[in-house]
């Protein structure tokens, strides 16, 4: 369930505390609230008017940043975009028509002849139209897996990338996949960062999964391949490397930097800095005791700076390249504080730009000075809507587990936070189940919006999130109802000693894994919930193995399938951990949230447990969004979906 790419989302205020009773467990302040009583608090129609910021890219003269505003708009149920350049040294920014033309095409070769582009190729035709004579007849005949991914039907298209001479018309390409039923881009969040020249324009290096059909749901092995234009040959560069191989980025000197995971059917493995040169490969990161999340080549050619997720933040970081020597490459902590950076943009001189969140504020462009590590916000694009706001603090909290551990934990608490009066209180829990809970800004599960309700939010970093070791994030694959459940309950019972906490009144509220959580919690909370909230969750572990889209996740997770009678992982996961054979515990009202287009966790997971609670007699709602996937996209959609979250709090809380 965990999705790639982070989405991803995939900002810091200064140290300033208010006045909390402490309990023995550890909390540590780093955010300034914003408490002034004239100002309005968060709502979810401020929430839905503030413009998305996303970095395209350092522009042609090195001189500014190019980058784009989405907002929404409620009313006319859609996004409108516009383009921005400001300089690099902060500034003003200019408002332009257009983007491509004040950034480098990457998908044209460095000697300026050829072009990179993709296009969807029928190869497999499935639908009635295709294989019979019947115009209006309306059926998909499918017989192997992958018939749908993600939130789209299987059509017999491959998507493909292609080259030919610039100012060629299409039909000209060359396929590099040689119409055979692979994808590239990758599927379903695959982009042009797939493919790429080689520095001196002879060779495209391109990401593909050579499997089909069911072995494609069944693998997550992708591998980098490299296309000779002279001989029109093609070598696979990662052969034998099993995982995940992505991202793949050439230095100015022609050495290969790419991420790559080492098990396949693993989807959230430790992502690895791989280097290869002269047909030496070296894993980069190999000792180094985290999970790498995007990287580039620094302008030296001897380093390369990643983001990477630690202690409940995304923080920026360098690995020395060695070239051939033996030497040991060094990983550095280049940044440190309660934000996330959620995107490198480039290098210019002894700056990096960068996009930055964290939980009171959305995505904005900053400089990072390598000597001084400071950041410099650039732009400001919320700033007024912000400024008008309440907001309030953050807490990172060090909660003892029960098999004596630290847990991060963050407590958000309302603005204008009275410590002398008692406050509902929620416990959020994460999916993924391997996706941080950091400073990530939200705009459907935002922190900031829950505690201006007047909700405390605890959000807890439990077993399986990254951040804290490997082995800390892989203890959730085939455990998901075990120390993670205790991590949950830990959390919420160490944050309720606090005299604030109205213990009538708590929530457990989640999406995805969050939302196997609640279905979970549901039926062993013993009396601490009050009210519960499941969006997008696993009901059975069962029926979701025989539905789900990308079957190595619950192979991986779940340990197998469930028909596997002599694995004790499998068997667990599909009794001891299946929510569904817990529902004769069910006595908490619960609101039921899906989408129609999610493959992921499909549309009868929502649909069992909204059945089971009515059947039980337990109130509850069920809230369907046919035309929505594993996400809520649509500003309409998106309104009712905080209005029916917050109308079922006030009705059950």
């Amino acid at each position: 369930m965990k999705i790639m790419n982070k989405l991803k989302l995939y900002l810091f205020l200064s140290a300033v505390c208010i006045a909390i009773p402490q309990t023995n467990a550890q909390e540590i302040s780093l955010t300034n609230p914003v408490t002034t009583s004239n100002r309005e608090v968060m709502t979810p129609e401020l929430l839905w008017k503030l413009g998305r910021v996303s970095a395209l890219g350092i522009s042609k003269d090195k001189k500014h940043i190019v980058y784009k505003v989405t907002t929404p708009s409620v009313q006319n149920n859609n996004f409108s975009s516009k383009y921005f350049i400001i300089p690099i040294e902060g500034g003003n920014a200019t408002e332009i028509k257009e983007a491509d033309s004040y950034l480098n095409n990457k998908n044209i070769s460095p000697d300026g002849k050829y072009l990179l582009y993709t296009m969807d190729i029928m190869l497999q035709p499935v639908l009635g139209t295709d294989l019979y004579d019947y115009p209006f007849s309306n059926v998909k005949i499918y017989n192997s897996l992958d018939y749908r991914h993600w939130s789209s039907w299987f059509d017999g298209k491959y998507s493909h990338v292609f080259f030919k001479e610039v100012g060629q018309p299409d039909t000209y390409g060359i396929d590099l996949l040689e119409d055979k039923r692979y994808y590239c881009p990758q599927k379903p969040f695959g982009g042009d960062n797939d493919y790429i020249w080689s520095p001196d324009s002879k060779k495209i290096l391109y990401v593909t999964k050579k499997s089909e059909g069911t072995a494609y749901a069944l693998s997550t092995n992708t591998d980098i391949y490299q296309y000779d234009i002279a001989t029109k040959s093609t070598t696979n560069l990662t052969s034998g490397m099993k995982g995940y191989d992505t991202e793949p980025a050439f230095n100015k000197k022609g050495a290969l930097a790419w991420l790559s995971m080492e098990r396949d059917g693993y989807e959230a493995d430790k992502n690895d800095i791989y280097v290869l040169e002269n047909g030496i490969k070296q894993n980069l990161t190999k000792q180094w005791d985290g999970t790498v999340s995007q990287f580039i080549w620094a302008d030296d050619d001897k380093t390369l700076f990643f983001t990477a997720p630690i202690g409940g933040t995304i923080q920026l970081f360098s690995v020395d390249y060695p070239g051939k020597t033996k030497k040991m490459p060094l990983v550095t902590q280049l940044s440190d504080g309660q934000f996330d950076v959620t995107g490198i943009i480039g290098q210019i001189g002894n700056k990096l730009y960068v996009t930055r969140t964290d939980m009171n504020t959305a995505a904005e462009i900053y400089s990072f000075d390598l000597k001084t590590k400071q950041f410099q916000k650039l732009t400001s694009v919320n700033d007024a809507a912000y400024n008008n706001i309440s907001r309030g603090e953050i807490k990172k909290r060090i909660v003892k587990t029960t098999d004596n551990k630290d847990m991060v934990v963050w407590v958000i608490y309302p603005p204008d936070f009275d410590p002398n009066k008692k406050y509902p209180t929620l416990l959020y829990c994460q999916g993924g189940p391997q996706s941080e809970v950091s400073q990530f800004y939200s705009f459907r599960w935002n922190f900031q919006l829950m505690a201006a309700q007047g909700y405390i939010v605890v959000a807890p970093n439990r077993r399986g999130l990254p951040g804290f070791g490997v082995e800390w994030n892989e203890a959730i694959s085939k455990d998901w109802g075990g120390q993670a459940m205790k991590d949950y309950l830990s959390a919420i019972d160490d944050v309720s000693k606090e005299s604030y906490v109205d213990k009538d009144r708590r929530g457990a509220v989640g999406a995805s894994y969050g939302g196997y959580s609640v279905f979970y919690l549901a039926g062993i909370h013993q009396g601490r919930f009050k009210t519960l909230i499941s969006h997008a969750g696993v009901f059975d572990t069962k029926s979701m193995y025989g539905t789900t889209e990308e079957v190595w996740f619950p192979n991986f997770d779940a340990g197998g399938a469930y028909w596997e009678t002599g694995n004790k992982d499998a068997q667990k996961a599909y009794n001891e951990f299946n929510p569904s054979n817990f529902v004769q515990n069910w006595n908490t009202p619960i609101l039921i949230i899906q989408g129609g287009l999610d493959f992921r966790v499909p549309i009868g997971q929502g649909q069992e447990a909204f059945q089971a609670a009515q059947l039980r007699g337990i109130k509850s709602r069920f809230v369907y969004f046919p035309e929505e996937n594993h996400w809520i996209l649509s500003p309409q959609n998106g309104m009712i979906w905080q209005s029916e979250f917050f109308k079922w709090l006030q009705e059950t809380l």
